[in-house]
């Protein structure tokens, strides 16, 4: 189906199929094409060989939204769904586990974690939400571990710098407000200049994009998000730029050989002006 095509279910139409109903046709035709006489390719996928898709499907679902691209993100979203029935599908072959030991899983944990909604708990705010939460999580795991040991190494690592970042101001280890961090950005970048070496280098620019992170949790701005905002915006005015070379029978490569980067820059600033990301 075309996404133009789309037109979503209405959940309140009872000539709308159930979601349960859709769920299980997901089902029947995940275990189709894995079955012997099914999809060749289907049936030679591993836990491991799945793990690109997984990712590539994921940061489709996060674009349709920076997008606000409803009928894709519906869509994606689907293509979301199939990784977790694909994994689940080749856990049930394997006597690993099946759908319904994932969807009891979470059920159970949504409740258990929510007990100001289920239970007599009590939160009020969103901060509240957390931080019991994240005490319920540590009570699931009984055990000696570190305090940033939950946090899942196999993401990127900006979201995982975020994570880090954010644990270890939870517990108090952090700079008293937004001037002590941005005075750590400059010593950072400082360190930076200094370094000798390729493995100073980059360890230094690491210790640099870390700090930012934490200068981003200050502010509340996600980094993740700012710097896919960023990246669309660069997109759209370096299309713009391309665009007006072309007008002058010109490449940007032309322009950078030819003029330097002044005709460039001056470009771009235009761009700035008339571009809206």
């Amino acid at each position: 189906m075309l996404i133009s095509e789309f037109t979503p279910f209405s959940m309140s139409d009872p000539a709308s199929p159930s979601p349960g109903a859709l769920f299980e046709r997901l089902l029947d035709i995940m275990a189709r094409l894995r079955a012997p006489d099914g999809c060749p390719w289907d049936r030679e996928q591993t836990f491991d060989s799945i793990k690109p898709y997984t990712i590539e499907e994921t940061y489709e679902v996060i674009d349709a939204i920076d997008r606000r691209d409803f009928p894709a993100l519906a869509e994606e979203l689907g293509d979301f769904l199939l990784q977790a029935v694909f994994y689940a599908q080749m856990g049930r072959e394997q006597g690993l586990f099946s759908i319904v030991d994932s969807l009891a899983h979470i059920n159970e944990k949504l409740v258990r974690r929510h007990p100001h909604v289920f239970a007599d708990g009590n939160a009020r705010t969103p901060e509240e939400v957390k931080q019991r939460w994240d005490e319920i999580k540590k009570g699931e795991k009984p055990g000696p571990h570190g305090l940033l040991d939950s946090i899942p190494r196999a993401q990127p690592a900006l979201a995982e710098s975020a994570q880090i970042s954010s644990k270890a101001a939870g517990a108090g280890f952090d700079w008293p407000d937004l001037d002590g961090v941005l005075d750590k950005v400059r010593e950072e970048l400082e360190e930076l200049k200094l370094a000798a070496t390729a493995e100073e280098r980059e360890a230094e620019f690491g210790d640099l994009l870390f700090t930012l992170v934490n200068v981003g949790r200050f502010l509340k701005i996600d980094p993740e998000q700012a710097l896919r905002r960023t990246n669309r915006k660069f997109r759209l005015r370096f299309a713009w730029v391309e665009a007006e070379l072309e007008k002058r029978g010109r490449t940007v490569q032309q322009s950078a050989k030819e003029e330097g980067i002044g005709e460039l820059e001056s470009l771009w600033q235009e761009a700035k002006c008339k571009t809206t990301p």
